[in-house]
């Protein structure tokens, strides 16, 4: 009886012996100290490229935000400058403040009397 690893084995060890083969395919490519220094050199500048751009796009992105927060800080001292002008015209308007008066107390006739008065 055959189990389910035992295949799974079988394959397996069927890859690893492909990649033991002596193709040229599968050989590894020796990297020598000179093509390493290569590509660190040509890293280095692409480095310090991506960092003043980062820098630049950073201090964009700042400057955009610095302005939209003067904007909005300039819109709400207007507002509240055009709030405490409209107070202050409200208080001091074209009204009479009235600090004692008196409650004259009147009777109001219906029209039935007053017609009745008038033919007498």
């Amino acid at each position: 009886m055959k189990n389910e690893n035992d295949e799974e084995r079988i394959i397996i060890s069927r890859v690893s012996e492909y990649r033991k083969t002596d193709s040229p395919e599968n050989e590894p490519i020796p990297v020598t100290s000179v093509n390493r220094w290569i590509v660190y050199l040509t890293l280095i500048p692409v480095v310090i490229v991506m960092a003043v751009l980062g820098a630049f796009f950073f201090a964009a992105f700042l400057a955009i935000f610095a302005i939209a927060a003067v904007v909005f800080a300039l819109r709400l001292w207007w507002l509240r400058r055009k709030f405490r002008d409209r107070m202050h015209t409200t208080e001091e308007g074209d009204f009479v403040v009235i600090e004692d008066a008196e409650i004259i107390e009147t009777e109001v006739e219906p029209e039935e009397r007053k017609t009745s008065k008038r033919k007498k």
